[in-house]
Parts: C-alpha cells; structure tokens; sequence
C-alpha cells in the first residue's frame, strides 16, 4: 500500500458454453423439470403437530436449481446439459499508492455467467496486514522509539528504515529535552495520498525514555552531576509533634496495601497511551 504492487489472481468462474450457446442440448430440447415443476426449488409440507404444517423448500437436485432439463441423450456433450463450463481465468490486480484498508477493485464483468445474463462482477477487497514497527491512521504513520536519557538530554541520531527501504536519519540536537511521552513528526514521511503518491502524511514518533538501574555510578560522580542539572526544589523540614519520616519502595502490591492500585495506575496509562496519535501536525511535542 505503500510502493503499490501489481499481483496476479487465478480464478474459476463459469461461462456459457460455446458449443451449445448456452441451451444446455439440441435446440428444442430443454424441457421445464417435472420434480419442480419448473421452479428450479422443491416444495415439502412436513406435519409437526395437530393443525401444524411446516413449509420446507430446497435447491431441486435434478435440474440444479434452473427448472429446465434435458434428456441425456440430447445433452451437449461438454456440458452435460449444465449450459455453463468452469474456466480458468488470470486477473492482474494493480494496488495504487496510498490504499486504504477495504478498498474495493472492480473487474466488471470478469465473474460467473449465466445464459441470458449479464455477467457478475469480480471485487476484490484490500485488507492492511500488521507491521512490525509503523502503525497507520489515514495518510499519517505512527511509531514508537525509546531512548536513554543520556540521548533525551544531550541528543541523538535515529537511523529508521522505512517501507520502501530508504534509510532515513532523524538529528535530534542536544538541549531539545525528550520527554517520556513526547510525540515528534517528521513532515512528509507518512504514506503517500491515493491517486496523488507525491502529497504525503506525516510520520509521528512517540518516545519513551530509558532511565538508569539504580546506583548506576558512586555518590561524588551523581553530586557532580546534581551541579550540572537544574536546580531541585528547596526543601525545608517541617517541624512540630506531628512530623513523621518514611521511606520510599518500590511498588509490591502482592505484599500487602490496597490490592488492585496498580492495576487501575495500568488502566490509567492505558486510556494516555491510546491517545498519543491525537498530537498535533508538525514537530511540535505533545505531553502525556
């Protein structure tokens, strides 16, 4: 759907038969069935109770449903008195640039036949199969990438090998602070507009960020780096009979607690996270 594809597709269809044109024998000799009376459909009335009749009515197995028949010995001998042979036939399917999902393609006239007919149509209908790293909403694309925070505060450069195998570089310069949750687009990396490849959407990214593992480096090297960071907020102790200290751990809800808090923290990011496509066009960042 991206690049466009041209596939071929084989099918059997029936066509009317061109040794008997379609009159299933000799001429004259199709006669209306005498199981259906004509119908093409039998009728049965089976009694399920006192006054009760059920109305029952099938395909008539010995016209196949036409309500006309021939004698076997005025069958035409291709088919069988059917008036319709099965034929393959090869379709080449051309998927344009920039289709949707239940786009429909047309082959007028390419389906089964019947005699004194119009031809049916065959319709094939796309359907967008799952990727590994693009998400698709209309002509935009959507993705997500985590970086460290080495990479949220100081830069990067991301390397994404998009859907025709161009590798495409994204700088990202150092101060341009990443946060957890931001969204950035990449103007005209999206897929390309059905019946106008060369308008494109946009490619947006939503970034996670890494952080370190605990005690990831010794106390003078964090003072060092606490300088170079901004300023925490200025903390003053509280004083008075009803000042208590406690530590902070990590969250265990199996130990004990309110069962089922982090479940509903979960449920909470879920509901964020299904929004972060909602962000607005161009580079701009949008926060969780």
């Amino acid at each position: 759907m991206y690049n466009g594809k041209t596939s071929k597709l084989q099918l059997k269809k029936n066509v009317v038969c061109r040794v008997c044109e379609g009159q299933g024998g000799k001429a004259g000799s199709m006669q209306p069935c005498r199981v259906c009376g004509g119908r093409g459909l039998k009728i049965q009335y089976r009694q399920i109770g006192p006054g009760m009749v059920q109305h029952m009515q099938s395909v008539c197995t010995d016209c196949n449903g036409e309500g006309e028949i021939v004698n076997e010995r005025d069958r035409c001998k291709v088919c069988k008195g059917k008036k319709v042979v099965s034929e393959s036939k090869l379709l080449e399917v051309h998927v344009d640039k920039g289709m949707h999902e239940g786009e429909k393609i047309f082959f007028r006239g390419e389906g089964d036949q019947t005699p004194g007919g119009e031809a049916a149509d065959v319709i094939i209908i796309l359907q967008q199969k799952p990727h590994e790293l693009f998400h698709r909403e209309g002509n935009d694309l959507f993705m997500k990438h985590t970086v460290s925070i080495t990479e949220a505060l100081c830069g990067f450069n991301l390397v994404i090998k998009h859907l025709d195998d161009r590798e495409i570089v994204i700088n990202h310069p150092a101060g341009n602070v990443i946060e957890p949750g931001c969204i950035k687009g990449v103007v005209g990396e999206g897929m390309p507009t059905y019946r106008n490849p060369f308008e494109k959407g946009n490619l947006y990214i939503k970034f996670d960020v890494q952080f370190p593992p605990n005690h990831f480096t010794t106390e003078d090297k964090l003072l060092e780096l606490e300088k170079l960071l901004p300023e925490k907020p200025a903390f003053e102790m509280p004083v008075g009979d009803n000042v208590e200290e406690v530590d902070l751990h990590d969250n265990d809800m199996s130990t004990g607690g309110h069962h089922g808090g982090a479940h509903r923290f979960e449920a909470y990011d879920s509901d964020d996270d299904n929004h972060y496509h909602r962000g607005p066009p161009g580079v701009q960042c949008a926060h969780q």
